[in-house]
């Protein structure tokens, strides 16, 4: 297997890992808690999304990737990050504005995730020296792609939710 296969494996196989444990073990817990409860425990997982801005380090990942890659990934994440914090606290104050918002910063970061998943096809990225990032792309990834998910479901869920 070359270095792009088994990236591909690893970011296959902690989707389905993840995606067992959100469905046997997190969903459960979650579907008792009350709707921005569970939102905000969701919301926590894409808050160290900040990690991303180590990308424009120098020296911490091929200075060969693509400067534009790494910008958008970067600057993607930690908008990304910012905006599940104010919807976390938004939540919790009891905003008015709380559902719309998480709308708002989930599309986003959905959005932003799919957008780095095709550039890393596109730019075959895992040929490249990833460093420590690989661990991000193949583990934190999936664990930020199945929050997405089951933030989505929470959002539409919501007339049926317990407030």
């Amino acid at each position: 297997m070359d270095s792009t296969q088994i990236f591909g494996m690893q970011l296959l196989t902690s989707v389905v890992v993840f995606g067992l444990v959100a469905v046997w073990y997190v969903w459960p817990h979650l579907a008792k808690l009350s709707y921005s409860s569970a939102l905000v425990l969701l919301l926590w997982v894409q808050v160290p999304r900040y990690v991303g801005m180590t990308l424009l380090v120098p020296g911490i990942v091929d200075p060969n990737l693509p400067v534009g890659f790494l910008s958008s990934a970067a600057y993607g994440d930690l908008l990304a990050a910012a905006l599940a914090l104010v919807s976390i606290v938004a939540l919790r104050g009891k905003w008015s504005f709380a559902a719309p918002l998480v709308w708002v910063a989930n599309t986003w970061g959905f959005v932003d995730a799919l957008n780095g998943g095709r550039s890393l096809v596109q730019l075959s990225v895992p040929s490249f020296n990833l460093g420590t990032f690989w661990y991000l792309f193949t583990f934190y990834g999936p664990l930020v792609i199945v929050s997405h998910l089951m933030i989505f479901w929470v959002l539409i869920k919501s007339k049926s939710w317990s407030k």
